[in-house]
């Protein structure tokens, strides 16, 4: 589900499940790559990155109807205990983003310090409006700390969809790019600022998103 390489000071996760949507396997490899970075010394930075048209399509909506109906509450607090860790991870982050983005996965992609997304294919998106579904709290934190207000704003309530220039042009990503150059400039990104690994990182992220993480942790019934 999750292949976990290095290339120099930076460690490149790509997601290897289809569509990467958030099946509780997924989740654990997830936690499983961070541990891995995590403890290793040295300088080092995170690049993550999906395969195909699909960067992560978010929920596994169909697991959480199917045998996964009686744990919806608990499994969504695993992917965003994740989505925690990727916000405050101690090194720098920066997700490559290849392709469609929705959902939890669009959560993902904010949750990074750095975000490059592909030009031709793929969109952004936060599709709750049109399933007529809410957002946890703290999903609704993360687009308010990382977006402009009224990009927030029309990313949750219009549920529009960016592609690779709009999302530049609204400040959703930092760079927008051809395929080719998506991940060569998230790991060169990793590259520059991989010295700047410390724990003390994980120290000041949290201060900065106390708020964010305190909603992730709050109560939400499904």
């Amino acid at each position: 589900m999750i292949d976990l390489d290095r290339d120099g000071e930076v460690f490149v996760l790509r997601m290897n499940a289809g569509e990467n949507r958030f099946h509780p396997d997924f989740v654990a490899a997830w936690n499983t790559a961070l541990d891995e970075v995590e403890a290793a010394p040295g300088p080092k930075a995170l690049v993550t990155t999906g395969s195909g048209k699909f960067y992560s399509n978010g929920l596994d909506l169909d697991w959480m109807m199917s045998e996964g109906r009686d744990q919806a509450s608990a499994y969504l607090e695993s992917v965003l205990a994740v989505l925690g860790r990727v916000l405050v991870f101690p090194a720098i982050t920066v997700a490559a983003m290849n392709g469609h983005a929705f959902g939890a996965g669009a959560q993902l992609a904010l949750a990074h310090d750095v975000r490059v997304m592909r030009t031709e294919r793929g969109f952004f998106c936060m599709p709750e409006i049109d399933m007529r579904a809410p957002l946890h709290p703290g999903m609704t934190s993360i687009i308010q700390a990382r977006l402009p207000r009224q990009t927030a704003h029309e990313v949750i309530v219009m549920g529009t969809r960016y592609g690779a220039e709009r999302a530049l042009e609204q400040r959703i990503v930092d760079y927008a790019l051809p395929e080719a150059e998506v991940l060569p400039r998230a790991v060169a990104i990793g590259t520059e600022l991989a010295g700047k690994a410390d724990p003390v990182m994980k120290t000041l992220k949290t201060g900065l998103h106390r708020d964010v993480l305190e909603a992730l942790r709050a109560k939400f019934e499904i």
